[in-house]
């Protein structure tokens, strides 16, 4: 056999790797194998929970932030709360609802067909009823441009701010009694900053 032909012979000679490099081998493509998937499951779980949690954020628990000072001492400027879709207000709650492109928060006080009655001290009555309200900062008459009394019109439900002094609400034509459809929900729960975190009441 000549030369030429010994070295075409070694070429093509296939040459087999050790055993514990094929071991290692199928180690590392195994493990590639696993980490991928696990890779797609945890973005696909990724994925669905932040799916899930915009829904709930939209249609049954928004999560809002509190801007000026008309709901303190309660909510604070700043504050970040949760709300929930309610159907049935109860007098006391609070409200977060629509106006101008805007969410405002108030406190739910008289609904359609109510009476609503304010005198110069700010004590509230509504039906003749003089309302229990250790939530208001500072009682005042505030800016009131409505013929007291006033009917709460069918639909609608009147609000007031905590801080009675500088709260624009439904005492002034700008703001008005609210729609029912302008309702976003009842806030129920604070959870920035930390040290307010709790229920609202």
């Amino acid at each position: 056999m000549s030369s030429a032909d010994k070295d075409a012979k070694k070429k093509s000679a296939v040459t087999r790797p050790p055993l514990k490099e094929l071991e290692g081998e199928l180690k590392r493509e195994r493990y590639k194998t696993r980490y991928r998937r696990v890779l797609r499951s945890t973005v696909f779980t990724l994925i669905t929970v932040a799916a899930v949690a915009i829904l709930v954020a939209t249609l049954w628990m928004p999560v809002l932030q509190i801007y000026g000072a008309s709901m303190t001492p309660t909510l604070t400027d700043g504050d970040i709360v949760i709300s929930r879709k309610v159907r049935n207000l109860k007098q006391g709650d609070i409200v977060a609802f629509y106006y101008n492109n805007r969410i405002l928060v108030k406190r739910y006080i008289a609904s359609a067909g109510d009476w609503v009655d304010i005198d110069e001290d700010g004590n509230v009555y509504v039906n003749n009823e003089l309302l229990d309200e250790p939530y208001v900062y500072e009682k005042a008459l505030g800016e009131c441009n409505i013929e007291l009394p006033y009917q709460v019109p069918e639909n609608r439900i009147f609000v007031l701010g905590d801080h009675r002094s500088v709260s624009i609400d439904s005492r002034s034509t700008s703001v008005g009694c609210v729609a029912e459809d302008q309702i976003v929900g009842e806030l129920v729960f604070c959870v920035w900053p930390f040290k307010n975190l709790g229920l609202i009441h």
